[in-house]
């Protein structure tokens, strides 16, 4: 078996995606390892950056905090989450991430189903300052 087979990604392979706010990097979805059934990644979010608010119409999200803390804003009420603990995102369920905490934060996140065109995955709620892109 060869890497492309077993779809073994790493992180550092992955361009960051900074238009939302953070650094997220889809690890293994369809466009990775031809996945159909969704799609996983990492978000590293610096103290006080955030991940803009959005929602998915047609895909449930569950987040991991890995390391760090961070809120989740869920239609405008705040969770706090700590590294080790997880949260279910429904779907339409408005949501931002915002790293609230005085270290680095690092969230795993997987989507499942896939929309059924990558363009209808993800709807934007507000908009993010851009800080520079590189």
């Amino acid at each position: 078996m060869n890497e492309r087979t077993l779809g073994l990604v790493a992180a550092r392979d992955v361009p960051a995606d900074r238009r939302r706010g953070g650094e997220l990097r889809v690890l293994l979805g369809p466009r990775t390892v031809g996945a159909t059934s969704g799609f996983l990644g990492v978000a590293a979010l610096q103290p006080g950056e955030r991940i803009a608010e959005h929602y998915h119409p047609y895909s449930e999200e569950f987040l991991y905090v890995a390391r760090g803390a961070i809120t989740v804003d869920l239609d405008d009420e705040p969770v706090p989450l700590d590294a080790g603990e997880a949260l279910f995102v429904p779907l339409n369920v408005r949501h931002r991430l915002r790293n609230t905490g005085d270290e680095p934060a690092e969230v795993v996140f997987h989507l499942g189903p896939l929309a059924p065109r990558p363009e209808l995955g993800h709807v934007d709620t507000e908009l993010v300052e851009q800080r520079g892109t590189s």
